[in-house]
């Protein structure tokens, strides 16, 4: 018996949006505050979730209007730079560069310049745990899941041999990037890129940093559950994010966390998963193995900058706990919890600050 499921539309964490908490500097004691009623939108079309754009700054509804039309237009383009299973007139995109790999280099907008350009850097920072250019190994386990999704009773998973003979074309060098000249070669014609572990929490960013560009405060963006406030309500309040327990994701929070003007990202082993031979296999495939990996249940990240959360929470997710740790306690401003098949979690210090219940 084979089964499949796929991700929930928020990830491991949900956004509660009537909470009314106010949090001190250091993480201190919370006090009630007025309840802000937000104005929202939601969005259908972009990297296969859902998504949303509150406002609780009490801007006109005119100026919603146009502040959140201009972050879904933003949102959109970036959908269709990183797509990488549909071209789309007038661009190349990563589906364009796959296709073309081995081939000449192609010229590409400034934006996907600038985002592979920061995948490479997230692939340095995290010693190739993030890495994009895994494309042909994630191809295999893709496969999988959707022959399981067909047809559960032919359910497998791909062979070792194929793993490997995959893995040989995976180095981040293939990834050619001229930024003068504005193009990108993949040198090996075996190579793809996949920005799934990358691509979303990006592109959250960079709408984030566009409203912050426009003074913005008090919006927040639930992009397929990548979460990142800009700024805090006009009083001075934030937002509780419910953390949802690994062993019993539709049940109680695991805890609840009190966050502003930062981001919030958690990865976990029931997001998306099928069953071959009688187990579950989970979509994070440790770049060592070739395998899901298998070091945690869950785990979220808490920081400033989307892009970084989203790249990390799938990193440390592919470390044993102190390489994943050590490389929390190496960056500034970063925060994480880790949550173990055994039912325990732990925390850095300024994680712990944000916890308002359990």
């Amino acid at each position: 018996m084979v089964s499949i499921r796929f991700g929930s539309q928020f990830r491991f964490f949900a956004l509660v949006i009537a909470a009314s908490l106010i949090l001190t500097g250091c993480g201190g004691p919370v006090q009630e505050a007025k309840v802000i009623e937000p104005k929202g939108k939601v969005y259908f079309t972009y990297f296969d979730t859902v998504s949303y754009i509150y406002d609780y700054s009490g801007d006109s509804a005119e100026r919603f209007d146009d502040r959140s039309a201009e972050t879904a237009l933003l949102l959109e383009e970036y959908h269709r730079l990183f797509d990488i299973y549909h071209e789309y007139a007038g661009m190349n995109n990563l589906c364009t560069l796959n296709k073309n790999a081995g081939g000449e280099a192609l010229a590409v907008d400034e934006k996907l310049i600038n985002f592979l350009q920061y995948a490479k850097a997230m692939e340095e920072l995290t010693h190739g745990e993030m890495n994009v250019m895994l494309g042909a190994v994630l191809r295999l386990w893709h496969e999988c899941r959707e022959e399981a999704s067909s047809s559960p009773s032919a359910a497998r998973i791909p062979t070792e041999e194929a793993l490997h003979a995959a893995a040989e074309h995976t180095s981040i060098d293939l990834l050619e990037i001229d930024a003068d000249n504005k193009t990108v070669r993949i040198a090996d014609p075996e190579a793809s890129i996949d920005v799934g572990a990358l691509g979303k929490g990006y592109a959250t960013e960079m709408a984030a940093r566009m409203l912050e560009e426009q003074n913005a405060q008090g919006y927040v963006l639930n992009i397929g559950g990548n979460i990142r406030i800009i700024g805090s309500r006009p009083d001075g309040t934030g937002w509780k994010t419910g953390i949802r327990n690994p062993s019993d994701p539709d049940g109680a929070f695991a805890m609840q966390i009190y966050i502003a003007d930062t981001a919030c990202v958690s990865s976990g082993v029931y997001e998306r998963f099928f069953v071959a031979e009688g187990k579950r296999w989970h979509h994070i495939i440790d770049p060592d193995t070739f395998y899901p990996a298998a070091y945690y249940t869950a785990l979220t990240v808490v920081t400033k900058d989307s892009g970084l959360a989203d790249a990390l929470s799938t990193a440390l997710f592919c470390m044993d706990y102190e390489q994943s740790r050590g490389l929390v306690d190496s960056l500034d401003g970063v925060e994480a919890c880790w949550f173990f098949a055994d039912g325990e979690y732990r925390e850095t210090d300024g994680f712990a600050k944000l916890i308002v219940e359990k």
